[in-house]
């Protein structure tokens, strides 16, 4: 008797693709203890503005996330831009503020779009010394890199430090961005000098891949 072909396997599914890139759109996202609000033109006559004053002389954000805002007419043309941003719809630009205090900032977060023909966006963060060692980079960065997969199309989303900067790569890899190489003398940080940078991203495809606090 010939044997019967034994049935073919069926081929692994291909995975959905991303869906169209879109405008970021105004938001406010909820971490609990803190909240991710939009910058806008409302906080020039609050205490941002001294806040982000004094961020700016911060030893570590001057190093690793430099921040024109020496002044109060330089921190006013910085909101400013970060406003009329959101109108364009390319770059989704937060202030990292307490709950129940949203004038006490503890930080910022940013995505932009570097290529958006191609879904491609970018995510980078700070905090101010008070806020470090609560873990809000990392909530912060996992709240935000969920919101722009799901509202914004975008299909992958990188991060990128200097390599010194372990305590990114740190909140990097708790977020479910892998690292991916190094990119050498890719960026002059606030020393003047050219950094080489670990780059870690995340894919739509695996939005859901991530590890819990620790």
């Amino acid at each position: 008797m010939t044997a019967l072909p034994s049935a073919p396997t069926p081929a692994a599914s291909a995975p959905a693709p991303a869906p169209a890139p879109q405008d970021f759109v105004r938001t406010t996202l909820d971490l609990g203890d803190a909240r991710l609000r939009p910058w806008s033109r409302a906080d020039i006559g609050s205490p941002t503005v001294d806040a982000l004053i004094a961020a700016s002389t911060d030893e570590a954000i001057a190093l690793w996330n430099p921040l024109p805002t020496a002044d109060r007419d330089a921190a006013t043309k910085w909101l400013e831009a970060r406003d009329d941003a959101w109108g364009k719809g390319t770059l989704a630009t937060f202030a990292l503020a307490e709950s129940t205090r949203p004038d006490t900032l503890l930080g910022a977060l940013t995505v932009r779009w570097t290529d958006r023909a191609d879904g491609l966006g970018m995510i980078g963060y700070w905090l101010v010394p008070a806020a470090r060692g609560r873990g809000l980079a990392t909530r912060a960065t996992r709240v935000a890199a969920d919101w722009a997969f799901r509202t914004a199309g975008v299909r992958r989303l990188e991060l990128a430090h200097a390599v010194e900067n372990e305590a990114s790569c740190r909140v990097a890899e708790r977020c479910g961005f892998p690292a991916e190489g190094v990119l050498r003398a890719s960026y002059r940080f606030g020393d003047g000098e050219y950094h080489d940078e670990h780059l870690h991203a995340r894919l739509w495809s695996d939005r859901e891949q991530v590890t819990t606090d620790r």
